[in-house]
């Protein structure tokens, strides 16, 4: 009853202040975003520089084979920046891909060393046989490399042949999948409510501290744990209210609500009470500043990778952000995949539970200091 009765008094207290708004804010904004400017789905075309290295005779034996694949049948003349020069270029668009066949192996360098794009370089080696140089960005995986490496052995009707005689079998029949727009929203999630809630509960403590609170609260009867919950209550209200605000309205009934509002608590509760811990080291949020974001960039990795299925090092799976990723699409997902998000929240709840546990004996001893 004390730690119901203090949590509605912090409540009331974060309510009149500016960081209890600072997630509903947010969510307006992102709501606002996704309904107003996201499309469903993004264009998936694939743009690509190429330079046939080769006499005029054999490059044009591949552009007609482009050319069968083009939308309209025919190569467009045009002009592409390279180096802050306009150079002349074909373009060829394919249901999937937009080629642009430059005129010089320099260019091809510079659109992938630095616009970043996709290129490569056909070329006929001393025997005439064909080869490949593709130019990559260097985070690509080992298993793409490969594939790159073999992609050519053998004849595109050979792979393609070899493709189809291929027998593959779906382990499940009416497998979900989520919109370009919908797949966004586990990322949003997790930053919105278990990054903010790390650096927002931080916030609180700084605050209170700064005005005294924290020394007032100590010469209550009051046990420290009490105040600590109360905080994690104000961040896990905040949270819920947060997300429910973006995930309603995008997603309509779609995914499971009792898992997501679960998944939300523990993953909430997780990150609050490692913002606790956090800012137990610190007098003040200028000196935690460094630390504070240094955690919230490693929480962000995963969510690079999510968007960048080539980049996936293993070492990203012991990252928290990671597993939460997962839980959140799931239960987006509306697949009923109970099992794993029970584990994952169980989880965050127990290793949460550690780090409360550790800040409210450091807190016990630097509450005055």
């Amino acid at each position: 009853m004390k730690l119901f009765s203090s949590f509605i008094k912090e409540l009331k207290l974060a309510s009149r202040g500016f960081y209890f708004y600072i997630e509903l804010f947010m969510a307006v904004i992102i709501l606002a975003v996704f309904l107003l400017l996201v499309p469903d789905n993004f264009n998936n075309q694939r743009t690509e520089y190429i330079y046939f290295d080769m006499p005029s005779q054999t490059s044009e034996l591949f552009l007609q084979e482009i050319l069968q694949e083009d939308t309209d049948g025919k190569a467009a003349p045009v002009k592409v920046e390279v180096d802050k020069q306009e150079k002349d270029a074909m373009l060829y668009t394919t249901s999937d891909q937009k080629i642009y066949v430059l005129t010089s192996r320099e260019d091809v360098i510079y659109m992938a060393d630095r616009e970043k794009k996709i290129a490569a370089v056909v070329k006929l080696d001393s025997d005439n046989a064909i080869n490949y140089e593709y130019y990559l960005q260097g985070y690509e995986s080992d298993k793409f490399k490969n594939l790159l490496k073999i992609l050519h052995v053998e004849s595109n009707e050979t792979i393609e042949a070899a493709m189809n005689n291929q027998d593959v079998r779906p382990l499940a029949d009416n497998t979900l999948v989520l919109s370009d727009k919908e797949n966004m929203m586990p990322s949003v999630l997790v930053f919105n409510g278990a990054l903010m809630g790390l650096f927002i509960i931080a916030a609180y403590i700084f605050l209170d501290r700064k005005e005294g609170v924290i020394m007032a609260y100590a010469v209550t009867p009051s046990p420290v744990w009490q105040y600590l919950m109360s905080k994690v209550g104000v961040i896990l209200v905040t949270t819920i209210l947060s997300s429910f605000l973006v995930i309603i309205p995008v997603m309509g009934t779609q995914p499971d609500y009792l898992l997501l509002l679960l998944l939300l608590v523990t993953t909430a509760f997780f990150s609050s009470s490692l913002g606790l811990l956090i800012a137990s080291f610190y007098k003040n949020v200028t000196q935690a500043f460094g630390a504070i974001y240094g955690f919230m960039l490693l929480m962000i990795l995963p969510n690079i990778a999510y968007f960048i299925p080539s980049w996936n090092p293993n070492y990203l799976k012991l990252i928290p952000t990671y597993p939460m990723l997962e839980g959140f699409k799931s239960v987006l997902l509306g697949n009923n995949d109970w099992l794993y998000v029970l584990t994952i929240s169980g989880g965050f709840l127990l290793v949460g539970a550690i780090l409360f546990s550790i800040s409210n004996r450091r807190y016990k001893k630097t509450l005055l200091g």
